[in-house]
């Protein structure tokens, strides 16, 4: 199994695209012509396999689904037992259990994990694939990512300790929950190190982004990312989509899923799953009020506005960065047209679909929720169940209801699954406001809002973050 970019560039003239391993592709993140890697082909769980994952382990199932991917590259032994030791830090069991809340729509709760969010999921496999990776190297590596919210806490977390990886998070000043700033800034580990960015969640994407493309300072630091551009995050996710669909009866019944999401990963691992052989009935893109992707849907202008902030704050992005993933599927594989689409998006903040809307709209249905819309939603499911959904889960909600067909509004037809992104606690504010009540932290986290927290608040500056990034992973020039 060989990786290529989207952006296809070759790294000497004269010569075909760059492709490399699954190994290589994990510990590099972004590839050196700022694209996003993808494999070459796709694999193929056929029917009976499907099926067979009812009432297995998930770390059982994400062996069969993540090992087609890495060509070989880690024992299916070695994968398992590093699945196997990533989710024994989850408190259920089932690590992602569906809860039903009506006939025929369950949650899926992804908040289970360390950090009381669906990146946990991923994260914590993640950084034992690319500890066995390095340590199979011999290497380090300096991680380096941008959060919204929850990704820079899976990964402080997932990491810290590691003999191999520094961990350096870039976060919004002033725009995560009070939860969520603290699970990046409160660890003490050497190796971990929170940065809040005076600016918003694309201001620090951007930031990444620019840090890679310095291919200087990448080899410097041994950069690597743990974003949704690496593509380990991906494929990680694509498991709870086999386990949620199989558990309802896939492959007979066909299952439609709703996905909170702002910078389209996670609804791209459901598409993958889909390429896969899952049978999916529908894969409902649930924004909120930075509407870009259902706004890019109706008009096929992809086009970035202003970022709102709002009680949802992980999906407060206008750039979807695995957006990229998909226009290069659409688009027949297209790197030329890809690169256009981004060098457009980098300079005027927007580009066309194209040709690629038709597959986009037949592929994806897709809506957004407003603040009042999510509020509402929030006390309608706590009303008739006893059930609190965070606002994320909110949207997915509300999502759903615009999104299904007028004839099954009433009907037990095939089942729907709402992606419970995070856990009600991490948003105590949101929920206090709209239901008066205390969404309080699991007891192992009790003492979260009282520690120390430790992290240095800097400029929307790339020659300031490269510097503090060497100082503290003691590798500069």
């Amino acid at each position: 199994m060989q990786y290529l970019s989207t952006r296809g560039i070759a790294t000497e003239p004269g010569t075909a695209p760059e492709k490399i391993g699954f190994s290589d592709a994990v510990l590099a993140g972004l590839a050196h012509d700022g694209g996003l890697y993808l494999p070459e082909t796709w694999p193929q769980l056929s029917a009976d396999t499907i099926a067979s994952f009812a009432g297995k382990p998930f770390a059982e199932i994400a062996v069969e689904v993540i090992y087609p991917f890495t060509g070989g590259e880690i024992s299916k032994a070695d994968l398992r037992a590093l699945a196997d030791d990533a989710y024994k830090s989850f408190e259920h069991q089932a690590v992602t259990p569906l809860v039903q809340i009506d006939r025929d729509t369950f949650i899926l709760e992804l908040f289970h994990g360390p950090t009381l969010a669906f990146k946990d999921v991923a994260m914590q496999l993640l950084a034992r694939l690319m500890d066995h990776i390095l340590a199979k190297r011999g290497q380090r590596a300096t991680i380096v990512g941008a959060t919204s919210g929850d990704t820079g806490g899976a990964a402080i977390e997932a990491f810290r300790g590691s003999k191999r990886v520094d961990v350096v998070i870039l976060f919004p000043d002033g725009r995560v929950s009070d939860v969520q700033r603290r699970m990046m800034t409160t660890p003490d580990d050497k190796n971990v190190h929170s940065v809040a960015v005076r600016g918003n969640f694309d201001d620090c994407q951007a930031l990444v982004k620019a840090m890679f493309n310095d291919h200087g300072f990448r080899d410097r630091v041994g950069l690597s990312g743990v974003n949704s551009i690496n593509w380990a995050r991906i494929v990680a996710q694509v498991t709870y989509y086999f386990v949620a669909a199989s558990t309802l009866g896939s492959p007979q019944r066909k299952i439609t899923f709703a996905v909170p999401t702002g910078n389209f990963g996670d609804i791209f691992a459901g598409y993958v799953a889909r390429r896969m052989g899952l049978p999916v009935e529908q894969l409902i893109i649930a924004s909120n009020e930075n509407d870009i992707l259902p706004r890019t849907m109706a008009k096929g202008m992809y086009a970035t506005r202003e970022v709102k902030q709002t009680s949802s704050p992980s999906m407060d992005i206008q750039v979807s960065s695995n957006f990229e993933r998909y226009l290069f599927e659409a688009s027949g594989r297209d790197a030329t047209t890809i690169r256009s689409q981004m060098d457009w998006l980098k300079q005027s903040g927007r580009f066309q679909v194209g040709p690629a809307l038709a597959a986009f709209r037949e592929d994806f249905n897709a809506a957004a929720a407003s603040e009042d819309e999510v509020a509402e939603a929030i006390r309608s499911l706590y009303k008739t169940s006893g059930y609190v959904m965070d606002p994320h889960t909110a949207c997915g909600y509300v999502a759903l209801q615009k999104c299904r067909p007028q004839d099954q509004k009433n009907l037990g037809t095939d089942p729907k699954v709402i992606l419970a992104t995070a856990h009600p606690a991490k948003f105590p504010d949101a929920i206090a406001a709209i239901l008066g009540i205390e969404a309080k932290l699991p007891a192992r986290l009790a003492g979260l809002m009282s520690a120390m927290e430790r992290f240095k608040v800097l400029d929307n500056d790339l020659t300031s973050i490269q510097r503090h990034v060497e100082a503290v992973t003691g590798r500069s020039a």
